[in-house]
């Protein structure tokens, strides 16, 4: 971003918070104790009443919860080392390290045998500079330097501690390879211990050609869970009554990523589990707020650095030790599963997809011999005479109405629209801890899917050119809104949702989720309209209700109580305005495009400088944002975004491909001439002229959240298996409704004329 551009841009924000009267918190000094005990690569599963009885009872007394411990990946791996673990509890900030694989915890140098002795990190200068080319641009150093700022001492046990206790410059003020060599440690605000006997015992496996260990033997991992455990249980024994202590698997010691374990016990922490406002779910916490909750913990406030926020008690437990652990281990089971059915569910997705235009195309455009060649359909809808398929009996010839095969494509289309939304209400069913979840996963949404089609056909509604459309979609929005109103629950783990492994986002909209409901509720309300003009209401009736409705969609999207969606709202408001110009008999004009374009950029940079306005540690990722482009990180943060927009793109050819075909589809199937004569979308459109408002308006929120998004052409490609399936009921709907008639005689030909431009001039 040039410099003018980012400092104009810092301005106009400083002046809006000036505006508003916003300050800034003064610094605190340090009050309380807090100790981090870092066990890299500690899942729940490992935790067992005799092989762990200490890890046990702190589940049994304290918070728990998931721990998604998401860094800088090694290349070619989506998986946390160690070294990037601890680096990122350092920052607050995903870290990582410089190189392939996991690389060896470097050794402090100094005297780590000396009591109250300090050390550096070594190749501390290269691992700061690293951190500017991740993206995330991590300040090491802050969590340490926080608290010594705050007038607090800090202490290392272990060389993994040491990279998360150093300040700025790399230097940790007290180090020992024991607790015991610590001294005093009721002096310490802040002490660091590292367990690292889970990472050990990985580092020994042989390495595949990432330079990544490969897994343990289960009796290897036990042992060394039990080692773990002993050291975790010597340092609680020597900790002064009022410490408050924070347990974290803060890495992985896996091939693949996991969740981890998160404890706290304390004054603040009862039995229960834990939350915090970064992922707004129970029992689900990230790496990065481990470093927030232990600056809180000392009273002192979080830097701006720090992305995470602290840790908070949260819902209940149940009453037994086992319920818990077994509830947060069937957590990171379904992570895994849902790891593993991922990608081949959406390439059973994409090619069930791909066959069915096809089987759709074929059964539009295909004659049947046996239809006579002087047989044509009327364009003119059905009402004045006989039906469809009572002409097309008494004359013997094939007409949409009679036909079978249309009926198939009608029911296949409605549950192929319907397959989208179905993707997150399958998360009602534990699908994942079924013997086969794959064949589960597939059984279970196409269930959903079924049910919602038998709502679709259930009532009168069915008749009409758009009905079957009209409930799909509406079920799909008003889905999607509750669901991101009561927490977002249905989208984590979601095939096609969160992944709480990878960190990228835990409540709101999901880029994928916003463009299902954006496409269900611009088509929902083109159907709403339609219903209601037929039932004579005035114009501005309908546009009112689309109006009223349509912003609450909007504000639900944009809300950071609820969907906390940044590039979502101005693809929305882009769309809506489009289908509403349309609707009301308006053309779509430049200057009518950009107008919509600058109130939704002001509506989402309202709302996010409003989010910006509330305390730190409620803000959402809109206000961070608020606080990046005062800080001058902006770019880091929208370079990264766009490069995942395009790695997306390029990347994920399965989508790119669908897209095409559906577009495809959409233009040189639907709307060119059928087997039955006109083309099926001009008489959809005839029956129902609200759909074409909708439709367009639903491409062009597409088109727009594409370019507006990380998740590139997921976008369009979502937003087009809800639009374009259901814009095909609608189309075979109006294609059995059409009158068939026998074409007349030709007439003889037309006496010469004038050629009209001739006629002009004349």
């Amino acid at each position: 971003m040039p410099h003018r551009f980012r400092s104009l841009l810092r301005l106009v924000v400083v002046g809006l918070l000036t505006v508003m009267g916003v300050a800034v918190p003064a610094s605190a000094a340090v009050q309380g104790r807090v100790a981090v005990v870092g066990v890299p690569g500690l899942e729940w599963s490992d935790i067992d009443q005799t092989r762990t009885p200490n890890l046990w009872k702190l589940a049994g007394q304290g918070g728990t919860a998931s721990l998604s411990t998401r860094a800088v990946p090694p290349p070619g791996r989506g998986i946390t080392c160690a070294v990037a673990g601890w680096l990122t509890v350092s920052a607050g900030q995903r870290a990582g390290t410089p190189g392939e694989g996991c690389p060896e915890t470097p050794a402090p140098t100094g005297d780590p045998g000396a009591p109250g002795h300090s050390v550096t990190v070594p190749g501390w200068a290269e691992l700061v500079a690293h951190q500017a080319g991740t993206g995330y641009d991590a300040r090491l150093g802050t969590l340490a330097q926080t608290v010594i700022d705050g007038g607090g001492k800090v202490a290392a046990v272990g060389p993994g501690a040491a990279l998360a206790a150093a300040d700025e410059t790399g230097r940790v003020e007290t180090y020992a390879d024991a607790p015991a060599r610590l001294g005093d440690l009721a002096s310490y605000a802040l002490i660091v211990m590292d367990v690292p006997d889970l990472a050990t015992a990985w580092a020994a496996q042989p390495r595949d050609e990432y330079g990544v260990p490969t897994g343990m033997p289960q009796d290897v991992r036990q042992e060394a869970a039990a080692a773990a455990d002993r050291r975790v249980g010597e340092f609680l024994a020597v900790l002064p009554q009022d410490t408050t202590v924070l347990v974290a698997g803060i890495s992985d010691v896996s091939p693949g990523a996991h969740l981890h374990v998160a404890m706290a016990t304390g004054e603040r922490y009862p039995a229960g589990h834990l939350t915090a406002t970064s992922t707004r779910q129970d029992a689900l916490v990230a790496i990065q707020d481990l470093t927030a909750t232990a600056i809180h913990l000392t009273g002192l406030e979080p830097p701006r650095q720090v992305v995470g926020r602290p840790w908070q008690p949260g819902g209940a437990t149940g009453p037994a030790t086992q319920e818990t652990v077994a509830e947060l281990a069937d957590a990171d089971l379904a992570s895994q599963v849902l790891r593993e059915v991922r990608g081949p569910f959406f390439a059973v997705f994409v090619a069930v997809q791909l066959l069915f235009y096809a089987f759709a195309a074929l059964a539009l455009r295909r004659r049947r011999s046996a239809a006579p060649p002087d047989a044509r359909p009327d364009a003119r809808p059905a009402g004045a005479g006989d039906t469809a398929a009572e002409a097309g009996a008494a004359g013997g010839i094939d007409v949409a109405g009679a036909s079978r095969l249309l009926v198939t494509v009608q029911v296949v289309s409605v549950m192929s629209g319907g397959i989208a939304v179905a993707t997150f209400l399958a998360q009602l069913v534990p699908w994942w801890s079924l013997p086969a979840p794959m064949a589960a996963l597939i059984v279970t949404i196409v269930a959903m899917a079924g049910l919602i089609t038998g709502l679709a056909f259930a009532g009168p509604w069915r008749a009409h050119v758009l009905g079957p459309l009209t409930v799909v979609a509406l079920v799909t929005s008003a889905a999607m809104l509750a669901d991101v109103m009561t927490g977002s629950h249905l989208q984590v783990n979601a095939v096609s949702g969160y992944e709480p492994v990878t960190g990228g986002r835990f409540y709101g909209f999901s880029n994928i989720a916003f463009a299902i409901y954006a496409t269900g509720t611009i088509l929902g309300l083109a159907g709403i309209a339609q219903w209601l003009r037929g039932k004579g209401a005035p114009r501005a009736a309908v546009m009112t209700v689309c109006v009223l409705y349509g912003g609450l969609a909007v504000f639900a999207d944009g809300s950071p109580a609820w969907g906390a969606d940044f590039g979502g709202v101005p693809a929305f408001v882009a769309g809506l305005s489009v289908f509403l110009i349309l609707l009301s008999g308006g053309r779509v004009s430049f200057v009518k495009l950009l107008v919509v374009g600058l109130v939704g950029a002001v509506l989402i940079g309202a709302i996010s400088v409003a989010d910006w306005a509330r305390p730190a540690g409620q803000r959402t990722h809109l206000g961070t944002f608020v606080q990046q482009v005062i800080d001058g990180q902006a770019w880091t943060v929208v370079s990264r975004k766009f490069g995942a927009m395009v790695g997306v793109t390029v990347g994920n050819w399965s989508l790119t491909l669908l897209s095409l075909v559906a577009l495809a589809f959409l233009f040189l199937v639907l709307a060119r001439p059928s087997r039955w004569g006109a083309s099926a979308l001009g008489q959809a459109y005839a029956h129902a002229p609200a759909l074409s408002a909708g439709l367009i308006g639903a491409l062009t929120c597409a088109f727009i959240g594409f370019l507006m998004n990380d998740s590139g052409i997921a976008i369009p490609a979502m937003a087009l298996t809800v639009a374009v399936p259901l814009t095909l009921a609608s189309c075979v709907r109006a294609l059995q409704l059409a009158t068939p008639t026998t074409a007349g005689q030709p007439s003889a030909p037309a006496a010469a004329t004038e050629r009209p431009d001739s006629a002009r001039r004349s």
